[in-house]
């Protein structure tokens, strides 16, 4: 019996140790535990004071560059010394626009009349990072803001009000050059010549975009570029003057091609078609046709078209648009069928696309034929090829 309680008494006394142990084991464990929470808590309240003084920095610093932003719009706006009642803002292109229309003579009126002429918008990267046009090509449409970079008065915005010389009124061409105010008409001719246009978005690629539909002369300067909102820019209630609700005013009665012109085109395509927008000949001709649908001629040629001979040689383009309501260049060859006999002269005009002299004929009942496809070898050189079809071939919907 003594053993047996020898050997209860070392087995409590083995429990006793042995709990003993675990309680210190704890004891041990819950101080360093509580240690670390101590000593993170200390680190979260050093961080959060730390992000706090960030925040107060940061806000004093955005305060500070509002402020000096404040006062550089105000320096950049206060009218200058030399005329106290001019303002002016800097405003700079960021992006050219690279159209089919090679002269100013066939570019649409309007936009998306022409829904095959395609241009290039190329941006200027130092200024727009191509990351900008990121979303872009999910909308259908988008609009441009640009400059009448052509306008032939562009030298009356340097001179002071009193002599600049701008006209209230401006001749409109669907009111047979009948006269209206020039912010009641889309006419370039503006005391400031900005444009605002619409255009289908084709394709976007680094920092350039595809457009179709456009109305815009090679080489103009872009200011801006929004993406086109249905719900906001379409108003189906919009009104407008009766003189604009004539839709075929301007529409040719017929348009046909000649046996030269496949043959001329097909010669001239050998050139063109590295620089081209364009698939084919076949679409080319197709773009031709949209064109002249339209009759492009300015009112003066339309009324007295053998009194608006400029010039004869195709190398020089001039134009007289100081009474019409469009960007055109009045561009008119004319060559004579009989010699020594001026009611035998017949006018021919020559649509410049892509650096493509078109030659055609209209007769008085609005009949349209296209005789030939040339080289304009003024215009050759301004084409670049990396903005070709085949830039746009993959990506073309």
């Amino acid at each position: 019996m003594r053993g047996s309680s020898s050997i209860s008494e070392a087995r409590w006394f083995a429990v006793t140790i042995t709990l003993t142990t675990l309680s210190a084991i704890t004891i041990s464990a819950a101080y360093i535990f509580k240690r670390k929470c101590n000593s993170l808590k200390s680190k979260i309240n050093e961080l959060e004071s730390s992000l706090i003084s960030c925040s107060d920095k940061c806000a004093s610093e955005r305060q500070g560059r509002i402020r000096a932003q404040k006062l550089l719009r105000k320096q950049l706006t206060q009218p200058k010394s030399q005329n106290p009642n001019l303002t002016s803002y800097p405003m700079i292109p960021i992006g050219t626009v690279h159209s089919c229309f090679s002269t100013r003579y066939g570019t649409p009126r309007q936009p998306l009349l022409v829904p095959l002429a395609r241009a290039c918008l190329v941006f200027n990267t130092t200024r727009v990072p191509p990351a900008s046009l990121e979303g872009l090509a999910d909308y259908s449409h988008c609009w441009i803001i640009y400059v009448f970079h052509l306008n032939t008065d562009l030298e009356k915005m340097w001179k002071h009000p009193s002599q600049s010389g701008f006209k209230a009124k401006v001749r409109v061409p669907r009111l047979k050059g009948g006269r209206m105010g020039v912010f009641g008409t889309r006419s370039p001719h503006r005391p400031c010549p900005i444009g605002l246009t619409v255009a289908k978005v084709e394709a976007v690629q680094g920092n350039m975009i595809l457009l179709s539909g456009v109305d815009l002369v090679d080489g103009t300067p872009v200011l801006d570029v929004k993406p086109y909102l249905p719900y906001c820019d379409s108003i189906q209630d919009a009104v407008v003057p009766n003189w604009l609700m004539e839709d075929n005013l301007f529409s040719v009665a017929s348009i046909s091609f000649s046996e030269d012109f496949a043959s001329s085109l097909e010669n001239c395509w050998i050139m063109a078609e590295k620089k081209s927008l364009y698939a084919s000949p076949g679409e080319f001709q197709s773009l031709v046709t949209q064109v002249l649908a339209w009759d492009i001629r300015s009112l003066s040629q339309r009324i007295r078209p053998h009194d608006v001979i400029l010039k004869k040689e195709k190398d020089q383009l001039l134009g007289d648009t100081s009474d019409v309501d469009e960007h055109l260049d009045e561009t008119a060859f004319v060559r004579d069928r009989e010699q020594n006999s001026p009611n035998s002269m017949e006018v021919i005009y020559h649509l410049i696309l892509e650096g493509l002299d078109v030659s055609y004929k209209i007769d008085h009942d609005g009949n349209v034929i296209v005789e030939k496809v040339s080289t304009f070898a003024v215009l050759d050189n301004k084409i670049n090829s990396s903005y070709n079809y085949l830039t746009w071939k993959d990506k073309l919907r």
